[in-house]
């Protein structure tokens, strides 16, 4: 039986990734946390002795994230590791993960983008060999992404990285290029290979309805995969107050996983907002839990 993402302490969520995860995050209906981070910014300011600080991947898993997604990799990126300040210098998204005890997804997006960045086959194979656990297939701000392109790109991963790699795929927003938000274009996605379909949440994108957005989650699950809703219109930085809006909305129209963007402090969400919202749409026996078992990994064992 498939474990609930949930359920699983900082040591197997370290381990989690592909398809396994995607079916972990199936399994915690509806209860699953997801925070994308700057790969390269320590959001706290610096110790007075010269310390970077506390990073952003730290942070957000520290407020109860189970996922996190680093955006803008090539800023952490030099040819060879990943520098992170605050953290070090990892070889491998696996070693960064059993670190700091969460999956690691990266970003990627078709188009005129950092080669790193750039969601081409032997770029994502890279990325999974390094121990990515989700490739998430977007477009950032004033990119042009749309539907059709992350379709194509979907399809073309999907074929040269074969069936367990987990692909989530969607716009967060328009991305520079307005287009509606339907059931069809996000159904392509998942006939193109996605096993995760990101929605932008009711709220947070001009246009879409509940009632829109409830029809689009429903036909991406009755079509296998699961759906991401995502707050990535800079609302991740918004008032407390914001919160059980848009995460009753998020229950209400059924989605698999809670996103919050990057656009708040330097390359991260407003952390009391990811716990608040992560209270309300799970409640704190397990928002604490997630956040109690985060530090478990750096005791010394007797």
């Amino acid at each position: 039986m498939t474990q609930r993402i949930l359920d699983l302490d900082r040591e197997e969520l370290a381990s989690l990734r592909g398809r396994e995860l995607t079916e972990a995050v199936a399994a915690a209906e509806g209860r699953t946390m997801v925070a994308e981070v700057f790969a390269e910014r320590a959001a706290l300011s610096p110790h007075p002795g010269g310390d970077a600080g506390v990073h952003n991947i730290e942070l957000v898993s520290a407020f109860g994230a189970d996922i996190v997604i680093l955006n803008l990799i090539e800023r952490a990126w030099d040819g060879e590791c990943l520098r992170l300040p605050g953290l070090g210098t990892f070889t491998s998204f696996a070693d960064l993960a059993s670190y700091v005890g969460r999956p690691i997804g990266v970003n990627l997006e078709p188009g005129d983008v950092p080669e790193i960045r750039r969601a081409g086959p032997e770029q994502a194979r890279r990325l999974v060999d390094m121990g990515a656990a989700l490739l998430c297939l977007t477009a950032n701000p004033g990119t042009g992404g749309s539907f059709d392109g992350l379709a194509r790109v979907t399809g073309e991963l999907r074929r040269a990285l074969g069936d367990d790699v987990a692909l989530w795929s969607g716009k967060m927003h328009h991305a520079g290029h307005p287009e509606r938000v339907t059931a069809g274009r996000l159904t392509a996605l998942v006939d193109a290979g996605a096993d995760g379909v990101v929605l932008p949440l009711p709220g947070t994108m001009p246009g879409l309805t509940k009632e829109r957005a409830a029809e689009a989650v429903a036909a991406v699950q009755d079509a296998g995969a699961v759906v991401m809703g995502a707050i990535g219109t800079s609302q991740e930085g918004a008032h407390t107050d914001i919160v059980p809006q848009l995460a009753l909305t998020a229950k209400e129209i059924g989605v698999d996983a809670h996103h919050f963007g990057d656009a708040f402090l330097p390359g991260m969400c407003d952390p009391e907002l990811l716990y608040g919202y992560s209270v309300a749409v799970r409640g704190r026996r397990h928002t604490w839990n997630r956040m109690a078992l985060n530090g478990r990994g750096n005791r010394i064992p007797a």
